[in-house]
């Protein structure tokens, strides 16, 4: 009897149990079925339409526009040095003086020498003038006596003299004449002698050919230098000629030399028919600052190592700001896309099936989809398909977004700072 209370309470006791947990469950379902997602905090930008240049990216170098070898013309002692290294010269500028004496000397000496053939000279007219006078009364005499012996005055035998004297004065006048000659000759070796020893003593002031900044010389005063090897061809890799006394680099205006690869050539040769091409130039430290240039050169071959085509651009440099063997970022601009449609750069998302950005709808919901990407332009990026201007792009708070879910529009935390 006992035994039957007890199973009776106990079915009791599990009947009353799946009750409460059959009620508890329908509780939880119906709570399950009125939870809505709450709205996704976002920051969203209305995507833009303007003209943007269309560029190509580069890595470049500076290169000075004229780099000059000081290099001596004569043999001889640096007497003195007229510049301090490092600094500014201008063309023109006196840099070294070489011992003149030695060359002065030799310009006395050619100058003694004209003057004493110019003497000579004088002498040898003065006895040109003699045998032509000497020649002209001779032949008077042979005219004279041509008559006589005609007229049966004077016996031929005294013409026949006579005309024998005359050839011999008429031979002395050739002789006077080839004198002066040969005093004219020696007068403009003389003179070529002089000219000559006045250049070599104008090598001895050294001058700067350019505009430019002076490197570190390479001479000191008593030094004895001889004439080198000149060219800039032997400082294209950065050595300096044998012999030279100082390198003199122009820096204003400047060149940044770069390469692109030969798949790109086609299209900066086709805007370069156009017109002039510009490059926008910075420095690695400084990429705010940014200097503008021209495109000037493209070389006449393509690197067959390397399928690249070496570029140059000129650009001012007033502040040197620019230094030779630098590197420096240019980027090449290659024309305008007229009504490109930019969003925010950080508006794009990665995803397996390439990139994407939520467009918030008039209904606040977020709808995702795919978009082609262009170039950078700052802070925004070009949208080439996907996204129409005028529209609003998620830039900030992608993460809580779900396509289609609700969200709320919050101001960027710098624009909620300021407001407050």
């Amino acid at each position: 009897m006992k035994f039957k209370q007890s199973l009776s309470y106990r079915l009791g006791l599990v009947l009353a149990m799946s009750g409460l947990c059959a009620t508890l469950s329908g509780c939880e379902n119906k709570a399950q079925q009125n939870f809505e997602r709450p709205p996704a905090p976002v920051v969203v930008s209305t995507a833009v339409s303007q003209d943007v240049s269309n560029y190509m990216d580069a890595l470049g170098k500076i290169v000075a526009r004229e780099i000059v070898a000081i290099q001596p013309q004569v043999s001889g002692r640096i007497e003195k040095i007229h510049f301090t290294d490092g600094t500014n010269v201008r063309k023109g500028q006196l840099l070294f003086t070489i011992d003149p004496r030695p060359f002065e000397a030799n310009l006395k000496q050619a100058q003694a020498n004209l003057s004493k053939d110019v003497a000579a000279k004088k002498q040898a007219e003065a006895n040109l003038a003699r045998e032509l006078a000497r020649e002209q009364w001779g032949l008077t005499q042979v005219n004279r006596y041509s008559t006589l012996v005609e007229q049966g005055v004077v016996p031929s035998e005294q013409y026949q003299q006579l005309r024998a004297e005359y050839d011999t004065l008429k031979a002395n006048s050739e002789a006077a004449r080839a004198a002066v000659r040969s005093a004219d000759e020696t007068i403009r070796v003389d003179n070529a002698a002089i000219e000559t020893a006045k250049v070599q003593l104008s090598y001895c002031y050294i001058h700067s050919p350019i505009d430019g900044r002076a490197g570190q010389r390479l001479v000191d005063v008593g030094n004895v230098v001889n004439p080198g090897t000149s060219g800039n061809s032997e400082m294209s890799n950065g050595s300096v000629p044998s012999g030279a006394l100082l390198v003199i680099e122009r820096l204003d205006p400047i060149y940044a030399d770069f390469t692109i690869s030969q798949n790109h050539l086609t299209a900066v040769q086709e805007q370069m028919r156009s017109g002039t091409l510009m490059a926008e130039v910075r420095l690695p430290d400084n990429a705010e600052s940014t200097v503008p240039g021209r495109l000037t050169f493209i070389d006449n071959a393509v690197q067959a190592e390397t399928g690249q085509v070496t570029l140059r651009a000129t650009l001012p440099n007033p502040d040197h700001r620019f230094w030779p063997g630098r590197f420096v970022n240019i980027r090449l601009l290659l024309g305008t896309v007229q009504n490109a449609v930019l969003v925010p750069a950080s508006a794009p998302q990665m995803s397996a099936n390439g990139s994407y950005v939520y467009v918030v709808k008039p209904d606040s919901t977020a709808e995702q989809r795919q978009v082609s990407l262009g170039q950078r332009q700052g802070d925004l990026v070009v949208v080439e398909k996907g996204v129409a201007a005028g529209e609003k792009v998620v830039t900030n708070g992608q993460l809580g977004v779900t396509p289609g879910g609700k969200v709320l529009e919050q101001q960027p935390a710098t624009a909620a700072s300021e407001s407050k």
